[in-house]
């Protein structure tokens, strides 16, 4: 089970719970776990009820005893706990979790570069302005990508005529100019300026790291365009995404020189043995909900720092199990397995890189 799945399963017992008259407050759209925190019991816990506490007119843990009931034999689910003043904790069944894993690889096998992409804004013509701006330019320009990849249609327009420069960066405008319509319709992407024009960034940094540079700051942060951005060590967390990325291709190549690939029906039940595994998952299964989040709150460094997240869990799990065999021994299923969730990871970061506009070499 994923913690998407989860989420949903816990959707549906307030939902019951609303529809049954034993909960009257007004059920949320999402509901939002989390991995336990250190001292927590189980697998993951969600805050759920006490969010529905007050609209319900009831203490927390009464709150939390009504799900809780709703949830008991929910496939997936071995056992939910309540602690504290109504925290719900849950504790995944094994067997179920291994099959929910296998699915999850197997679908970001299968989807590849668009997984995590859907449809929450389909139907939503939007349009973005900017001014003529290299920072507003670019967020604009990976915004138009985040909400494309959710399905909506998106028109960019510059209040004067755009730098040529833009185009080294990747950005592209549909129209120049302001008209009255357009100052009521477009929602305005004002971000801190960069201080500096494309021209100059482009030939200090380049386009990937100057991509990088001006995206991975909150749009009201300065962004900070030094040479650190070209340093190549894992302090650097452009770096750091790019080259945990071309190690997932580096370990495919090897297994390939092995004889072995992450196929087979075994794959995903050793997931569940290994802390740093099951971290790396989890973040792979939020990638979906990461990219929503982007496109809806126009916040192209949200998916930046969950890129680098990501790298990071995929360095743990890499130094504590490696997906190769070493020396003589022969690949295993927990290979395969390891295998399929380092391509996963690659999947994920590579996928992020291209909505941002920054490459994703397999070589670095």
């Amino acid at each position: 089970m994923t913690p998407a799945d989860l989420s949903t399963t816990v959707l549906h017992a307030v939902r019951r719970a609303v529809d049954e008259d034993a909960l009257h407050a007004p059920v949320p759209a999402r509901v939002r776990v989390e991995r336990t925190r250190p001292g927590g019991c189980g697998d993951y816990a969600s805050a759920v009820a006490l969010q529905l506490a007050g609209p319900a007119a009831l203490p927390a843990r009464q709150v939390a005893e009504i799900l809780r009931e709703r949830m008991a034999g929910a496939p997936g689910i071995g056992r939910v706990e309540i602690t504290g003043p109504g925290f719900l904790n849950f504790t995944l069944d094994a067997p179920a979790d291994a099959a929910a894993h296998r699915a999850l690889l197997d679908r970001v096998r299968e989807q590849g570069l668009r997984y995590g992409h859907g449809d929450a804004l389909a139907g939503t013509p939007l349009q973005f302005g900017h001014a003529r701006e290299v920072r507003a330019a670019v967020i604009a320009d990976a915004v138009r990508r985040l909400v494309r990849a959710q399905g909506a249609p998106v028109r960019i327009s510059c209040h004067e005529e755009p730098d040529p420069d833009w185009a080294r960066l990747g950005v592209t405008v549909d129209a120049h100019g302001r008209t009255p319509a357009q100052q009521t319709e477009t929602a305005e992407i004002r971000p801190v300026p960069a201080g500096a024009t494309a021209g100059e960034l482009l030939d200090r940094l380049g386009p990937d790291a100057t991509r990088w540079g001006l995206l991975r700051p909150a749009g009201h942060d300065r962004a900070r365009l030094g040479d650190e951005l070209l340093v190549q060590g894992e302090a650097n967390p452009l770096f750091l995404v790019r080259y945990a990325h071309s190690r997932t291709r580096a370990l495919s190549r090897g297994a390939a020189l092995l004889g072995f690939t992450a196929a087979g029906d075994e794959v995903g039940e050793e997931v569940s043995e290994d802390a740093a595994a099951l971290a790396l998952l989890a973040l792979v299964a939020d990638h979906p909900a990461a990219l929503a989040a982007a496109a809806h709150h126009r916040a192209p460094d949200r998916l930046a720092r969950h890129l680098e997240a990501v790298a990071h869990a995929f360095f743990d799990f890499h130094d504590t199990a490696s997906p190769l065999p070493a020396g003589d021994e022969k690949p295993s299923a927990a290979h395969r397995t390891r295998l399929a969730l380092a391509e996963a990871a690659g999947t994920v970061l590579a996928g992020g890189l291209s909505l941002l506009g920054v490459s994703a070499p397999p070589h670095l």
